[in-house]
Parts: structure tokens; C-alpha cells; sequence
């Protein structure tokens, strides 16, 4: 069902179940303004289709043969084709502190979903990064920063150098008083509407200032913001 004149958010599932990827497109397509474009059953399949199909939101297994969803979304983060946007990538967990979802997120993704969460859960953690958002539940943000944060390098398919992550830190300088509260508000897993209202602007110009902050930076989302906002120490102050 689809409103009309709206321009739905096409969403690519991956997933290695066959029953999963079945539930999951019927659960989507009773949702209005979300269209399931593809599916795929492994990593492999994943890369292609998103780079085939151009999907707003790839909701993303992690545990997959072949290729996993760690890898799958670094290819569509990082080699993206075309000129257009790149897909969102949501995670699928069962967020049992999995060390892939963590290697994921650091990968590019823009968040994480549990797989037992509800069917309004799961239309809402669509449209919100589709929206350029992160889907970071408040109460599980510093368990999800500082669990990740400790990961060993060999888990990323392409690890950042600790030199990357001196200068990332570094760059903070370059932020104003105002984009730092921001940033920090972000680490915190506040979406931008409760940004607005916590430091009394619009979200518009909210959204400005997360923009702003990730090209400074040189991130992807705001999950990687986030971690930089940690391991800068700004969540201890």
C-alpha cells in the first residue's frame, strides 16, 4: 500500500534463510511508502543487487555464507559504482554483542536492528536511515561505542590505520563549540529531532551541522561520528 504521489523507499533484504527473507517482504510491503526490490541470500548476492538495483536501505544479515554481511557492506559502502547515493545499510542482528555487527557498523552501515523487534520497529529503523539518521536505540549507544571501539584491527576486511585515528580525533579542533554539542549529542544515540529540542535550533539546522561534522571528519554516518566522539573522550565530560 502506497500513498499516492510519494516516492516509496525501496529496500533490498539480505538474509540466508529463505523463510526470514519471505517474512520480511511480507511484513514490508502491508508497510505504506516501502517497496522491497530484491532480495539476496548471501554477501555476494547483496553486492550485486545493490549495485543492480540502486535500494534506498539494504537491511543486512550478518551471518551469511560466502561473503558475510561484515564484507558485503564495506563492497557497497566503499566501491559504490555509481554516481548516485549509496544505500543505507541496516544491520539484522540478534545483538548478542556479535563482533561482526561491530565490524559492520565500523564498515559503514548506518545501524543495527534486532531480529525479534516488532514490524513497526523495523518500518520505522528503515525510513530513519533512509532519512540519513542512525538507528541507535539511546539506551544501548555506549555499550554498542565502547564494545566496538575495542575491537582488534584483523576483524575489518580494510582496517584504518592508528594514524587515521589520531587524525579523525584531531580534526575535533576544527569543529565549533555548537557542531562539538552536536557531535556529542549524536554519540549519545539522540536523533536530530531530539537534538533540536535539547539545544534549541531547528532540525534543519541541526542536519546541517551533522553534515558539516562528517565531512570535516571524513566519516561515513553517524555511527563512525559516534566513535570518534568516544574515543576522543567527549562522552566522559
Amino acid at each position: 500500500m502506497r500513498a499516492a504521489g510519494v516516492k516509496p523507499v525501496r529496500v533490498l533484504i539480505a538474509d540466508d534463510q529463505e523463510l526470514v527473507r519471505a517474512a520480511l517482504r511480507v511484513m514490508l510491503e502491508r508497510r505504506a511508502g516501502l517497496l522491497v526490490v530484491g532480495e539476496a541470500c548471501d554477501g555476494e548476492q547483496a553486492v550485486a543487487a545493490a549495485f543492480d538495483l540502486r535500494p534506498d536501505v539494504v537491511l543486512m544479515d550478518v551471518r551469511m555464507p560466502g561473503m558475510t554481511g561484515v564484507e558485503a557492506t564495506e563492497r557497497i559502502v566503499g566501491d559504490w559504482p555509481h554516481d548516485g547515493p549509496r544505500p543505507r545499510v541496516l544491520v539484522l542482528t540478534t545483538f548478542d554483542l556479535d563482533e561482526y555487527v561491530h565490524a559492520c557498523l565500523r564498515a559503514g552501515a548506518s545501524g543495527f536492528l534486532l531480529k525479534n523487534g516488532s514490524s513497526d520497529q523495523l518500518a520505522e529503523a528503515i525510513r530513519v536511515v533512509a532519512a540519513g539518521e542512525a538507528m541507535l536505540a539511546p539506551t544501548v549507544t555506549n555499550r554498542l561505542i565502547d564494545a566496538f571501539a575495542a575491537l582488534p584491527p584483523a576483524l575489518l576486511t580494510r582496517p584504518p590505520s592508528p594514524e587515521a585515528g589520531s587524525d579523525r580525533t584531531g580534526l575535533l579542533d576544527t569543529l565549533t563549540r555548537r557542531e562539538l554539542e552536536v557531535l556529542l549529542l549524536v554519540a549519545r544515540g539522540l536523533s536530530n529531532a531530539q537534538i533540536a529540542r535539547s539545544l534549541e535550533l531547528s532540525e534543519t539546522g541541526v542536519k546541517s551541522r551533522v553534515n558539516r561534522i562528517l565531512t570535516r571528519l571524513g566519516l561515513e554516518n553517524r555511527v563512525q561520528a559516534a566513535l570518534v566522539a568516544h574515543e576522543a573522550g567527549l562522552l566522559g565530560r
